[in-house]
């Protein structure tokens, strides 16, 4: 799968995943990357990314992740982290 369409996939699971209580989220897309396989996509509450204000940011947002031989998309776990800390080709 393209990286392309692997981050469509990942923008629509967050649009799908989006609750009534949270604020508008979006991808990060600077901060999107592949490793072990995996597209690494990042988002955070809309306000963060337009500054970059640390106090902006979001908590607990755990990386979409596509695997970009199936198709499957989740958001990533505790366990995983390593993947987006150190991301490899």
């Amino acid at each position: 799968m393209e990286q392309d369409e692997a981050l469509q996939l990942a923008v629509a699971f967050l649009a799908d995943s989006q609750r009534d209580d949270e604020p508008p989220l979006a991808i990060d897309a600077e901060r999107v990357r592949v490793s072990n396989g995996l597209l690494v996509v990042p988002y955070s509450a809309v306000p963060y990314l337009a500054s970059r204000e640390p106090r902006e940011q979001l908590l607990d947002c755990w990386p979409i992740l596509v695997d970009l031989a199936r198709g499957e998309v989740r958001f990533g776990t505790l366990d995983e982290r390593h993947l987006w800390r150190n991301p490899s080709a």
